[in-house]
Order: C-alpha cells, then sequence, then structure tokens
C-alpha cells in the first residue's frame, strides 16, 4: 500500500455497515492506530483481519502522536479507527489528522456512518445548516440556544432525561429528536416537544438529541410573561439574560419587561 494515514470509518452498531473497502484497507496497512485495541480486535476478529494494533485514545493521543507520524515518514501506511462511527468526531483523530498534515504525509479517508449525520436525517429537521456541539453541556445550553438553526448533541442515557428538563426550560418552543441505538435492533426515534417527553420511559444506549431550528415568529406578550413568572426567582441581570435568549428579545427590552413586571 501507499504510505500515508487512513483515516477510516467503522459501524456504529451493524457491522453489516462495514464497507468492503474499509475491511481491504485494515488488512493492508501495516499499523491500526485504534481507540480501544480490545474493541477493535473484536471487530478484527469478525472480518478476519490480523493487523498489529496500537491504542491512540485521548489519554495518550499527543504523545504517540509523533510515532505515528514518524512511521508514516519511513514508509509505513497507518490506518486510524475509533471505536464506532467517524474518527475525529467526538473521538480521538483529530489530533493525529492535524499532525499529519503538518508533516505533509498523504491523508486518506476511508468513510463510513457518523451517528450525528444519521441522527440528522432521522430526525426530519432542516439540514441545510446545523451545528454539532458534541456532547450536551448544560452550562453552554443558553450560548446554544442563539443557534437559531438545527442543533445536534450526543448524550448518555444516565443523563438524557435531566437534559430533556433543561431543555424543556430553556429552549421549549423547539421541537427535538431523540434518536437512539441507530442501525441496531431497538432503533428508535422520538420526536417532540421537550415538555411532552418528560414522562417517557428513560431512552437506553448510544443516543443523539437534534434540537429543531427555533420557529421564526416572535412570541406573544403572555408567552413572555409565562416565562417571567418562571424565571423571576433568579437576580434581575440573571433573570434578564435567561428571557432574553428564551424569547428571542433583546436584554435590554428582557431587563425593562422584568422591571416593570
Amino acid at each position: 500500500m501507499q504510505s500515508g494515514l487512513y483515516v477510516v470509518g467503522t459501524p456504529i452498531g451493524n457491522l453489516s455497515d462495514m464497507s468492503p473497502r474499509a475491511i481491504d484497507i485494515l488488512k493492508n496497512v501495516d499499523l491500526v492506530a485504534a481507540e480501544d485495541t480490545r474493541v477493535f480486535a473484536k471487530l478484527a476478529q469478525h472480518f478476519d483481519i490480523k493487523t498489529k494494533s496500537v491504542a491512540c485514545h485521548e489519554h495518550n493521543e499527543k504523545e504517540v502522536v509523533d510515532s505515528l507520524i514518524a512511521k508514516i515518514q519511513s514508509g509505513m501506511a497507518i490506518a486510524t479507527v475509533s471505536d464506532a462511527g467517524m474518527p475525529g468526531v467526538s473521538d480521538p483523530g483529530f489530533r493525529l489528522v492535524r499532525a499529519a498534515r503538518l508533516a505533509n504525509v498523504p491523508v486518506y479517508m476511508v468513510p463510513g456512518p457518523t451517528a450525528a449525520i444519521s441522527a440528522l436525517v432521522l430526525s426530519g429537521f432542516p439540514t441545510d445548516r446545523f451545528t454539532f456541539c458534541g456532547f450536551f453541556d448544560e452550562k453552554k445550553v443558553h450560548d446554544d440556544n442563539k443557534i437559531r438553526h438545527t442543533i445536534i448533541y450526543y448524550e448518555s442515557p444516565n443523563r438524557i432525561m435531566n437534559t430533556i428538563a433543561v431543555l424543556a426550560k430553556i429552549m421549549p418552543e423547539r421541537q427535538i429528536a431523540i434518536v437512539r441505538e441507530i442501525t441496531k435492533i431497538y432503533e428508535e426515534t422520538i420526536v417532540g416537544y421537550p415538555a411532552d417527553l418528560l414522562n417517557i420511559e428513560p431512552p437506553r444506549g448510544e443516543i443523539v438529541i437534534v434540537v429543531a431550528p427555533a420557529p421564526e415568529r416572535k412570541m406573544s406578550d403572555e408567552e413572555i410573561t409565562e416565562i417571567v413568572n418562571d424565571i423571576v426567582s433568579s437576580s434581575t441581570k440573571s433573570a434578564a439574560a435567561d428571557l432574553a435568549t428564551r424569547a428571542g428579545i433583546s436584554k435590554k427590552e428582557a431587563y425593562k419587561r422584568l422591571v416593570n413586571k
């Protein structure tokens, strides 16, 4: 094989999604840099891949990148894989690709499934503009709500119900899609307003949340008053910021509404 770095996408659930080209590449490279060599070993056994693997994950990526680039520069072909999906998308990989670019060594793409894009399509929400925000962060959700087009998050099953509750408070007017176990036996997509999903059976497995674009219409005075009543217990300054974000009005207007309540 031609020397270089091969970024290889692997199945996110159903092993039948593994492409013939991906199998061929992984069989013929000199080395596989895997997020978890134990996970890769199971994939390798299934497809009779006997290539040696080394660990390249978030805790050691900085340390091993230089040695991997040196091996490529000496003429080796190296593939990088994550546990599932595309390396570099909320998974290790981008540092290795960046280092390869800086070292001017060839980088080749061997595409495969990506949970974020698969969930986006399954949601039925607009796909012309979207922002992938990685794993949901409650501390950043007010800023995220300033993104008016489609938003995509990853989430874990032990936090999903709390996340729905946060979205019901911060983004009550935006529909969400809870997409879980993509390509697996129990694949499921649940769509609704966050408040309507607070009492669902807690979803299990690998979860992606897709948030629909914010509605174009402005909230009515009555709807804004409801939000004011909901957040008035906070300090005026923080309440004004919360109201502005949720109602789509300026902080100045929000502050005036709170003061004159």
